[in-house]
């Protein structure tokens, strides 16, 4: 598979946006993909926002393996990180509210200090599509923040009122300029963080089926109807799942474009099991 990078001109423009207003907030509310805490955090935006209060909150995580969620938020403790799991789509807004506002509390108390009343401010960071804007839906309690199952809907960055002493600053999601470990890019490419148009879908399903093969073979054989041997090549993989799942053309020929947008549809979806893509260190 060719190398993976995708840095579209709005993202160089939202950084440049973001950068300038970090001094308006207090807080900042760092999201991750739960199924691959690593690959989908940017580093890039740790060293824009470093000396700010932080929450890093580990989204998706009805879709990933909690043994593993519970082990990464135990890895990321150790590192001096508040962090949380959390389902955008599903979770209870009150209890990351009630994470945001202790973040905000040390601010809080500053303004008390010198006897200012002041509406505090908190930053919605990540990568493309961790669940920013949904996250910010769950929160507010409606449909205020666009959201899509793709990245790049949110171009420009937006400040919704959650409260009369609170407000949050839904941004874009930035990539760093270059994907140098291409290992973590191709675990933002299973979980749809970079445009599928931009690669080889196909070379994707395949690889992707593989590490599945690894990590949940019993899982991936039961969802893939899959019965080739251990050690198959990705691209035997996609063409094992054609036949298992029935995705062919006239003469019993493969349908290989259909089968990697459902293959790549069907893990994003969570329909292969709970699946964790990284295992933290130790």
């Amino acid at each position: 598979m060719s190398q993976i990078n995708w840095y579209p001109g709005h993202m160089a423009r939202a950084r440049r946006l973001l950068e300038g207003q970090l001094r308006a907030v207090d807080a900042v509310v760092e999201l991750c993909d739960a199924r691959a805490p690593l690959a989908t955090r940017n580093a890039d935006l740790a060293r824009l926002t470093r000396g700010k209060a932080r929450l890093l909150v580990l989204n998706k995580a009805d879709l990933a393996d909690d043994a593993q969620t519970a082990r990464w938020l135990e890895s990321f403790r150790r590192e001096g990180l508040t962090a949380m799991r959390f389902n955008a789509n599903g979770g209870k807004g009150r209890d990351v509210l009630a994470k945001i506002e202790q973040a905000l509390r040390p601010a809080a108390e500053r303004y008390a200090a010198r006897g200012v009343k002041k509406t505090l401010r908190a930053m919605v960071v990540g990568i493309p599509n961790v669940g920013k804007s949904s996250f910010i839906n769950r929160i507010h309690g409606g449909g205020i923040a666009k959201t899509a199952d793709r990245p790049g809907v949110t171009r420009s960055n937006q400040w919704i009122k959650i409260n009369p002493y609170l407000e949050i600053l839904d941004t874009p999601g930035l990539l760093p300029p270059r994907l140098d470990d291409q290992s973590a890019a191709k675990l933002l490419a299973y979980l749809g963080s970079i445009r599928d148009q931009i690669m080889d879908s196909e070379a994707l399903a395949g690889e992707l089926l593989s590490l599945l093969m690894e990590i949940a073979p019993d899982a991936a054989r039961a969802r893939f109807k899959l019965s080739a041997g251990d050690g198959a090549a990705p691209h035997e993989l996609l063409e094992d799942a054609c036949r298992g799942r029935g995705w062919l053309l006239s003469g019993g020929r493969c349908d290989l474009d259909r089968a990697a947008a459902l293959v790549l549809d069907e893990f994003r979806a969570g329909k292969v099991g709970k699946i964790t893509l990284e295992r933290p260190r130790g």
